[in-house]
């Protein structure tokens, strides 16, 4: 049986964490959707950073297909000059819009991947694994897949008496063409065997379920190549052919780092640790890609995890069905970090969810600025009006300090087990701001307003426990948000004056947060801007 990459990383200590996202179709602009699942693998990867780790962070482009050769066609260029502007102005400007931390960017137009694409091809042919056959079925155009007539939906109004596809919602088209195929339906039982072998492979529990089933059915073989167009990479010992595009695209995961072109890259780098997929296209990441894999004897990934959909009015995210929403909508009201929280915490990771505007204004307003940025500001503010803007030393601590820094230690291995180990970032998240509620319901109680009416010597150190507590909890706050919120988890940083005994933020070990007294007594604490300002009313059309 092949190796995971799980099992990989163990026998060598610098493998890297790998982890990948889809490469995206560039058949248009990048929606809330695909920005989800970009933001969810920086998180994952900017965790790992700070633990210490080794990290290789890939997102990219998938540019093959009838899909793309048709939508390039409408707007009236060539395939390549569509995939180049919509790459250069639309796909990288919005992950360094929204801060993504990616290592690489792989494009399928390039070189550096199309001749390796079909030397893994090749091999697989002269292996005996690829044979020359027909085809006739319904395809999908949107999908780039051949559907099952038991998959197909009957269609109304104005596509009655036609089958559509389950996921467009548009009438497949029947093909019949002659192409080469896989011997997929030989890994039926190899594959079975390694889900039972490594039931965390696939992930949610929902989405396995899916895919055991499926498989349990029987596979059969796959067509791997298409001779009806010629915008793909050419089948090598047949050019009449292009290599099917999802062969094409799943092979980007090894040939960015390095595959039969730079060995010492390649093994210290593959297999991923985890692929982040949409739930639409798990087979392919769970079926096909493996069963490539172990037919070239090469590793298997360690973790195929499957996101949910994301849902306007009951619709699935996408541009076919025109509920799709640019992300600079929402960062130009309530800014790049609070964009990027929001989706991990309102939504469970795997699970499908609902965006609503009132819901983001809500918990924006509740969670962000209410409890976690009036938790900095006033921390700040007392600091410099009790003690000129010099952190105290922690010099009367007792049972209600003691019960902060037990809760921080909680919250320190539960947020780091759930988003680092279980890619729950929700629970990872809401033990961060559990935390910062806890601290909140301290300062409430503590009074330190009330205390600092107290001059005598006593008054005095329980004045300097209480707010030496609460800015040492920010402190640990900033660390374990910075994946998350980098920016705003900067300026916190910088409020509390940690940079010069602590060092870099980004330096920081998430998983050392907890240990209490990090920061030093006499560290300059400064009000600076708010971190969550009050939202401005949305400008209504007149």
């Amino acid at each position: 049986m092949a190796a995971t990459g799980s099992e990989k990383q163990g026998a060598n200590d610098v493998q890297s964490y790998y982890v990948s996202t889809p490469i995206y179709y560039v058949n248009d602009a990048p929606h809330l959707g695909h920005a989800y699942t970009t933001v969810a693998g920086d998180v994952l990867t900017r965790w790992h950073r700070q633990r210490g780790e080794k990290v290789w962070y890939l997102t990219g482009t998938d540019e093959h297909g009838q899909k793309i050769m048709r939508t390039a066609e409408a707007n009236g260029v060539s395939p390549q000059e569509w995939c180049d502007k919509l790459v250069e102005e639309a796909w990288r400007p919005l992950w360094e819009h929204l801060n993504i931390a990616n290592d690489d960017f792989i494009r399928t137009t390039e070189k550096r991947h199309t001749d390796r694409v079909q030397e893994f091809v090749q091999d697989l042919y002269d292996k005996g694994e690829i044979y020359k056959g027909g085809y006739e079925g319904p395809y999908c155009v949107g999908c780039e897949e051949y559907k099952l007539p038991g998959e197909l939906l009957d269609g109304e109004g104005e596509y009655a008496g036609q089958k559509l596809c389950p996921i467009h919602k548009k009438p497949v088209e029947l093909l019949s063409e002659e192409n080469y195929f896989f011997k997929l339906s030989e890994y039926t039982e190899r594959l079975l065997a390694h889900y039972e072998a490594n039931p965390g492979f696939i992930q949610p529990e929902s989405a396995r379920n899916e895919v055991v089933n499926f498989v349990k059915q029987g596979l059969q073989d796959l067509s791997i190549s298409r001779s009806t167009f010629d915008w793909g990479v050419p089948v090598p010992w047949d050019p009449k052919h292009v290599i099917y595009v999802w062969v094409d695209a799943l092979l980007n995961y090894a040939t960015a780092v390095g595959y039969n072109e730079n060995p010492a890259k390649f093994d210290g780098t593959f297999p991923a640790n985890v692929h982040l997929v949409g739930k639409d296209i798990l087979r392919f990441h769970a079926v096909i890609w493996p069963a490539m894999l172990m037919a070239q004897g090469l590793p298997l990934p360690g973790k195929v995890a499957a996101n949910g959909w994301l849902m306007v009015g009951g619709e699935k995210m996408s541009k076919s069905n025109l509920t799709g929403i640019k992300p600079q909508d929402l960062t130009s009201h309530f800014g790049v970090d609070a964009y990027r929280w929001y989706f991990l915490r309102a939504i469970a990771f795997g699970q499908d969810g609902s965006f609503s505007w009132e819901d983001f204004t809500a918990r924006y307003t509740s969670e962000l600025a209410n409890d976690y940025g009036n938790l900095a500001s006033r921390v700040a503010a007392m600091v410099g009006k009790y003690f000129g803007g010099a952190l105290p030393a922690d010099e009367a601590p007792g049972a209600a300090e003691q019960a902060v820094r037990d809760g921080l230690a909680e919250a320190v291995a539960e947020a780091d087990r759930k988003v680092g180990d279980d890619l729950d970032f929700q629970g990872g998240i809401l033990a961060v701001f559990d935390f910062v509620k806890q601290v909140n319901g301290y300062i409430t109680e503590q009074e330190p307003w009330k205390v600092a009416k107290d001059d005598s010597p006593e008054g005095r150190a329980r004045l300097a426990s209480i707010l030496y507590t609460a800015a040492e909890s920010l402190r640990a706050v900033a660390v374990l948000l910075n994946p998350v919120m980098p920016e705003t988890s900067q300026q916190l940083w910088d409020s509390l004056g940690a940079e010069a005994p602590l060092g870099a933020l980004a330096d920081q070990r998430v998983q050392d947060a907890g240990t209490w007294g990090q920061l030093p007594a006499g560290a300059t604490v400064t009000k600076g801007a708010v971190l969550f300002p009050r939202l401005e009313e949305p400008k209504k059309d007149a």
